[in-house]
């Protein structure tokens, strides 16, 4: 659709792509472990997808969370599909660190404090390997 972002671009470096998904990461410098999964095909819900599709996604879901809680450790990570602002499916995915500017709280909410420098520039360290990772596709 013209009018839908998701479908015009990337919103963000894309990692990893076949006929139904594509992964990007988010450049975000306060959350560097964010990356979103996009579906290619223009459905604003989950349940719109067929079973397999369905299926296929939630494994995706699980390769990318397992890659990032290997290379970065993070304290959680956050999987969020929302779609209010743009109904196009697609799933956020966080790795958050208790040391966070917004931890516990999610994202979108507030700042409770300024994160780390330190930890931020150490965590981007490790994003390189991670996004090799990911670039090579589930197994």
């Amino acid at each position: 659709m013209l009018s839908c972002e998701l479908c015009q671009s990337g919103t963000g470096e894309i990692l990893w792509r076949d006929a139904d998904w594509r992964l990007v990461r988010v450049t975000d410098v306060v959350f560097p472990g964010f990356y979103r999964l996009i579906s290619n095909h223009h459905v604003a819900e989950f349940s719109q997808l067929s079973p397999q599709a369905r299926q296929r996604c939630v494994e995706l879901l699980a390769w990318v969370e397992a890659l990032v809680i290997r290379h970065l450790q993070p304290t959680k990570i956050n999987l969020a599909s929302l779609g209010n602002v743009v109904p196009h499916l697609h799933w956020h995915l966080v790795a958050r660190f208790d040391w966070d500017s917004h931890y516990p709280s999610p994202i979108w909410a507030a700042a409770q404090r300024a994160a780390p420098q330190e930890e931020l520039l150490r965590i981007g360290a490790l994003i390189p390997a991670l996004d090799a990772a990911l670039t090579a596709g589930p197994a």
